[in-house]
């Protein structure tokens, strides 16, 4: 970690083995992702309830290259964070999992979905009932009529935004599904 842990403690008294339980628990984050900048934790007993003690919250911010992350871990109905113990395992368990998954992101262990290709109806053949779309590097893509959802081929227009899947056809490159977008249209 680049900045020392800080720890605070709201609405109780600070205690040396629960700071000592964060030090080593916010220790073992680096596991999880090797760029830790920093790491706050914030220890509260918010409420004391008739029928049951203290339900504690702990609260994690922590700095990562380009994030932060805020965790807290705070169930009202959950009396087992009436142990302040098992309160702290569950927000450094839930610190843990988001930084492994910030980590996989950043290995590209991960497939981010890329939105669907996208352009502009550039031309319409009403009597054949197709048409084609332009995409925004200048590829031309043939489509049916029976690839536009809905009843939307009627309502297309040349300039018309539109969402599609590309396929490759006999005759080259076509649309298997044309959705339009725009404010007139659904699916926007």
């Amino acid at each position: 970690m680049q900045i020392p842990l800080e720890i605070t403690f709201r609405h109780m008294d600070s205690s040396p083995a629960v700071e000592a339980k964060i030090r080593e628990r916010a220790k073992k984050l680096e596991r999880y992702h090797d760029h830790i900048m920093s790491c706050r934790v914030v220890v509260e007993a918010p409420h004391t309830h008739k029928r049951s003690g203290n339900l504690y919250q702990v609260r994690l911010d922590i700095k990562v290259p380009g994030k932060e992350l805020a965790i807290t871990q705070h169930h009202p109905q959950d009396q087992a964070h009436e142990d302040i113990y098992v309160a702290i395992r569950d927000a450094f368990d839930a610190a843990g999992r988001r930084l492994e998954e910030i980590g996989r992101v950043e290995r590209g262990e991960v497939k981010l979905h890329e939105p669907p290709p996208h352009g502009r109806v550039v031309s319409l053949e009403p009597e054949l009932d197709c048409g084609r779309i332009e995409t925004p590097d200048g590829h031309l893509v043939y489509f049916h009529r029976n690839s536009v959802v809905g009843d939307g081929y009627d309502k297309l227009t040349i300039g018309s935004e539109v969402r599609f899947t590309e396929v490759e056809g006999d005759k080259g490159p076509q649309a298997s599904t044309v959705q339009p977008v725009g404010k007139h249209h659904p699916g926007a």
